[in-house]
């Protein structure tokens, strides 16, 4: 392969791995791809501790994602499969193109059919969705708790943390967030 078509799919691996997270993070990331060795391979050096991947769009479970210090620990154990996490706080991840997953319950699972989930951010902390009364099921906007009852269970968050209005309470002439609620039948989560 000639050196320019190497920088070529340097740059759209690079590029694809930015998409992954807020701009203020991945422009001072450090992008990397996994070697078969289990090792980063480091595309380019960032300045942040922020770890971006490329992701390989012909993989399940392969997508562009972005990882803080901790959600870099646990996604590293998860690929080891080792039997829990072993990050001693909370590990943040993006995931801001969508990902494909084999299994949200099961986060060992390398066989079963893809599953699309859209955009989303992940909290890596231990989460139990009836103790914490979210859902464990696949959403398409909220909160809900994938992995759960396994010690990989994570608070997956769909979207991004910058939807909605923004209102600066602080500055007397900035509008003031209203807040209005209906009310209907109470239901059990499932």
């Amino acid at each position: 392969m000639a050196k320019s078509e190497q920088e070529y799919i340097l740059g759209i691996k690079i590029a694809r791995a930015m998409q992954a997270g807020p701009r203020h993070i991945t422009k001072d990331a450090t992008v990397a791809e996994l070697g078969a060795n289990g090792k980063l391979i480091i595309l380019r050096q960032g300045t942040n501790h922020w770890v971006c991947f490329p992701g390989d769009e012909n993989q399940i479970g392969n997508p562009p994602m972005c990882a803080d210090p901790m959600g870099l620990q646990w996604t590293m154990d998860i690929i080891a499969k080792r039997p829990r996490p072993t990050n001693r706080a909370p590990g943040l991840i993006y995931m801001l193109c969508g990902a494909t997953q084999h299994s949200v319950t099961d986060p060992f699972d390398r066989t079963s059919p893809a599953i699309p989930i859209g955009p989303h951010w992940m909290i890596l902390w231990p989460y139990n969705a009836r103790q914490s009364g979210l859902p464990n099921t696949v959403r398409d906007a909220g909160a809900w708790v994938m992995f759960d009852g396994t010690p990989y269970a994570y608070l997956h968050i769909c979207g991004t943390p910058w939807v909605g209005n923004v209102y600066d309470v602080n500055n007397p002439g900035d509008q003031v967030p209203i807040w209005t609620m209906e009310y209907g039948p109470q239901t059990e989560p499932k």
